[in-house]
């Protein structure tokens, strides 16, 4: 391994703790949307129109945050990266972070899968129950419709 100056070491430590940080930031993250779906599953499953909405604002807002995170994270990994080839090694920590993060990826898209399948389940009985509902007034000509003209001469024949 070739002699680095103090001064590359210490810019490459900087990548280093800079990238974890970001790493744990989206776990932490990812462990918050996760709890917000989860908790949106329940609403769902009860029927809480409310806190669905309110789990889905939630939602939206974690969501821009990760993506704002995401858009520091991929250079930062690239730094990281190009100064591990240099090095010749990773370090392990970064290395379970990412796999943690995979993992918690996964149980993401599970977790966004099941309440799709539940909304989509309940937005069917809901139409169902519309489908099923009679109008009173169908058939009724309304006061405020305009009056069909009628005639006033009757024509007779003899």
């Amino acid at each position: 391994m070739a002699n680095i100056s103090q001064e590359e070491l210490n810019e490459r430590v900087a990548i280093l703790r800079r990238f974890r940080t970001l790493l744990e930031q989206q776990r932490g993250k990812f462990r918050e949307y996760l709890t917000v779906l989860e908790k949106q599953q329940d609403s769902i499953s009860n029927e809480n129109t409310e806190a669905l909405l309110a789990h889905t604002e939630l939602e939206q807002q974690v969501v821009a945050n990760l993506m704002n995170l995401q858009k520091v994270i991929v250079p930062m990994k690239k730094m990281y990266h190009s100064v591990a080839k240099e090095n010749g090694s990773q370090d392990k920590e970064i290395t379970e972070l990412q796999h943690e993060l995979t993992s918690l990826q996964e149980r993401v898209l599970a977790q966004n899968k099941i309440n799709r399948d539940l909304l989509r389940v309940h937005l069917g009985q809901i139409k169902m129950q519309l489908a099923g509902l009679k109008n009173p007034y169908k058939n009724i000509r309304s006061v405020y419709a305009p009056k069909q003209p009628v005639s006033q001469l009757v024509e007779v024949e003899v």
